[in-house]
């Protein structure tokens, strides 16, 4: 993306977690709103137990993730590449771009049920802040099974991002019809 298509992306988002929406949940004690997060996203640690299935199959397991908190949106949770049994992973040839970190590559998964497409992501090559993330790997909660702590976690809507959503979260959701660009 060249720096003035790059700097339009960014511009084009309207909320930048200065100050939550009125339509903005407001958290209960113990809870965070995704409107109370940065743009451009902030990259926090997470030391909770973290598991990702391909139905039976193990993929992930870590007490070591990186958080990555952006306005509306629920966390990714990043995976160290120590963590991850790349031997159930191939490449696929999808590629994104993240106006924040750069170019994104896929991995088509192995599990219990076969192959499952474009499940995880990572960036090779971050741009930024985004670089602690580079080489670690996130997963599609709508396409493989998540768990953070024990918490099963659900899937963000839209099937584009792919947000972690569990009971310390309060939104509503960017990637619901109508949410572009909050």
């Amino acid at each position: 993306m060249n720096p003035q298509d790059l700097e339009r992306a960014r511009n084009a988002w309207t909320y930048r977690g200065q100050q939550r929406p009125a339509f903005a949940v407001v958290p209960a004690d113990g809870q965070e709103s995704v409107w109370d997060y940065p743009r451009p996203p902030a990259y926090v640690p997470d030391q909770r137990l973290v598991d990702v299935s391909a139905g039976e199959q193990r993929i992930a397991r870590t007490e070591c993730a990186i958080r990555v908190l952006e306005t509306g949106s629920p966390p990714a949770f990043y995976l160290p590449p120590e963590a991850v049994d790349q031997t159930h992973l191939r490449p696929s040839a999808r590629r994104t771009l993240c106006e924040w970190k750069g170019e994104a590559e896929y991995f088509d998964v192995e599990g219990s049920a076969g192959w499952t497409s474009n499940a995880l992501w990572r960036y090779s090559q971050p741009e930024g802040e985004a670089n602690v993330i580079a080489g670690w790997f996130a997963a599609y909660p709508s396409l493989l099974r998540c768990l953070v702590a024990g918490e099963p976690v659900r899937a963000q809507a839209g099937g584009f991002y792919g947000g972690w959503i569990t009971d310390e979260l309060v939104g509503p959701f960017k990637g619901e019809p109508g949410t572009g660009h909050w």
